[in-house]
């Protein structure tokens, strides 16, 4: 592909927009550690709720949706649609808690509910596992995206792309580096506007490509008469998601499994986002915002494109790659260096907030709590930047040792099986103690990685994932309960101290509470849940009816708006009283 003059000058005004920004805060965030990691915690709802979303929009995000949807169907994106639960489930339950704590990062959660050494290995660990292993794949599936983008568009080589992704990274590197959270929340707005704008123009020029959406119907029929290609609900001997996929989706991955952005309880930088707002409202309404635009907004423009490349090129070996297929065979010449601008703005909203949430973890929970407590903050801020390059190095070298987005993405699934359900309850049960959450870590990994490697369960299969998810949070679960109830509940002075700050429910935090009867704990936990179910609805039935109403027809999809409509004044009303 060709870039004339017009798409150069976007891509370079782009990018001077974003070194231009960090350039105008980077004296702001070498203020202080707070500002540089969380904003000062003065940021507005909606800015947080965009910027969780922009980063959740990386790269790679519509070459997996295509992916999942060649292989799956429409019903093939549960695999990510089952996290609204989840997310949802930290609006009402989780994000005021997680803003009262105060804290920096989520880790540092584990020395203000834990005590004593298990305590601080926790938090250790927990901050290396996050910012070496998680972070650096996440960031390293998104350079793999960027780099398949890059070999597509451009008609350059491997190497020559992997050298471009690079030298993107290490801009992006630089802006993180000098502009802080704040820099980042303010550039993923403008990222969010183009990369959804660019999505959505491609979808509208796919589907004309193939006759409009009557069209795109009839050829999907062609290859399946039955209508399983669209099905939201697969049957029950459907080869591409089978229903006993789907009911371990629907029923144990998205609270029994951590995942980045979408952890049981919140957590990684959605938690982040949290802690950057201004109060325990304004935290509660970001995540909302988050997963409204998430899995309402975002889907559609995707999976049309997808079910287009379906069924234009059925043969083709590299699914994932359809997508950039269509970009070539139905995007005017003219919209094509946009088009890149949106895929690049995408890959810098993912990889500026990893690179500062990864840093986070390196400077307040390693280098800060174990290697120089004394650390001034000057100190610290250009202890942060190195941190920023040092994970942007790492990522580019993980990026040479990985060929699958979507494999990549199974694999974190299952290494972080069975431990949502210890995340969630140390929040509701004060005898959770640090063995519980080492326990589960632990088992999680060993479990996951022996059915995998050992028994040789392919998580690629979608059975065989199911499988290894049911196992692993099942025998996970039973030893860290097991474990949690063999070992000394944590002392009453440090359990009193979280009560203080945190202020759960009441109910489960009983004893303790008894000793604190000046604490007012959290209330309304049945409308809270209200809350959780409606959100459910909204977030549910709003995406089911835009797909009626795009593949089926008016009359299908107006139940399904009505309640929307009707979760929506619920869900309004829950916050209003929370």
């Amino acid at each position: 592909m060709q870039l004339s003059f017009f798409d150069w000058a976007v891509l370079i005004a782009y990018l001077g927009f974003t070194l231009g920004v960090a350039l105008v805060l980077r004296k702001r965030a070498s203020s202080g550690i707070e500002e540089f990691f969380v904003s000062g915690r003065n940021t507005h709802w909606w800015l947080a709720g965009v910027s969780m979303v922009a980063t959740t929009f990386a790269a790679d995000t519509p070459l997996a949706v295509t992916g999942m949807t060649a292989t799956g169907g429409v019903a093939g994106n549960w695999l990510w649609w089952n996290f609204a639960l989840s997310g949802l489930l930290t609006t009402f339950f989780f994000a005021r808690l997680w803003r009262r704590c105060g804290v920096l990062t989520d880790v540092e959660l584990a020395e203000l509910r834990y005590s004593g050494r298990p305590a601080a290995f926790l938090r250790g660990f927990r901050a290396a596992y996050l910012a070496f292993v998680v972070n650096v794949i996440v960031l390293g599936w998104v350079n793999l995206a960027m780099v398949k983008i890059l070999m597509l568009t451009l008609g350059i080589d491997k190497p020559q792309a992997v050298a471009a992704t690079l030298g993107v990274t290490a801009l992006t590197c630089v802006a993180a580096a000098m502009g802080g959270l704040r820099g980042v929340l303010i550039t993923d707005m403008l990222q969010f506007v183009i990369m959804l704008g660019m999505a959505i123009l491609l979808a509208v020029y796919a589907v004309n490509g193939v006759g409009g959406l009557d069209g795109l119907q009839t050829r999907l029929l062609e290859i399946d008469p039955t209508g399983g290609l669209t099905a939201f609900w697969p049957r029950a001997d459907s080869p591409l998601l089978p229903f006993a996929t789907l009911a371990t989706y629907l029923a144990v991955v998205w609270w029994g499994t951590w995942y980045p952005g979408s952890e049981p309880g919140g957590g990684g930088f959605i938690a982040q986002r949290m802690f950057s707002t201004r109060d325990e409202r304004e935290a509660q309404l970001a995540t909302l915002s988050f997963n409204v635009l998430n899995f309402s907004v975002r889907p559609w423009p995707w999976i049309l494109v997808a079910l287009v490349a379906l069924v234009v090129y059925p043969d083709l070996q590299d699914k994932e790659a359809g997508y950039m297929q269509v970009m070539f065979d139905y995007l005017p010449a003219s919209l094509r260096g946009l088009m890149l601008a949106g895929f690049l703005a995408a890959f810098m909203s993912t990889v500026s907030t990893n690179l500062n949430w990864g840093a986070g973890y390196l400077v307040s929970d390693l280098y800060r709590r174990f290697l120089r407590p004394e650390a001034s903050e000057k100190q610290l801020i250009s202890a942060s930047r190195w941190a920023t390059a040092l994970l942007a190095v790492l990522a580019s070298i993980a990026t040479f040792y990985m060929d699958s987005i979507a494999g990549a993405w199974k694999w974190l699934l299952a290494a972080g099986a069975g431990t949502g359900g210890v995340l969630i309850l140390r929040w509701f049960w004060w005898r959770v103690n640090a063995w519980s959450e080492i326990a589960a870590m632990t088992a999680a990994a060993v479990i996951s990685a022996a059915l995998q490697f050992g028994w040789g369960y392919d998580t690629d299969k979608p059975l065989e994932f199911a499988h290894v998810m049911l196992i692993t949070v099942s025998l996970t679960t039973l030893i860290w309960v097991v474990i949690t109830l063999l070992t000394k509940p944590e002392p009453a002075a440090k359990l009193e101290s979280f009560y203080r700050v945190a202020r759960p429910y009441r109910r489960g935090w009983a004893p303790v509470a008894a000793a604190a009867p000046d604490v007012h704990p959290q209330t309304g936990a049945i409308r809270d849940f209200q809350g959780w179910i409606a959100s459910c609805a909204l977030v549910y039935c709003s995406l089911f009816g835009v797909g009626k109403l795009l593949l089926a027809n008016a009359s299908a999809a107006a139940p399904w708006l009505l309640v929307t409509v009707v979760s929506a004044v619920w869900v309004a009303r829950c916050v209003r009283e929370s």
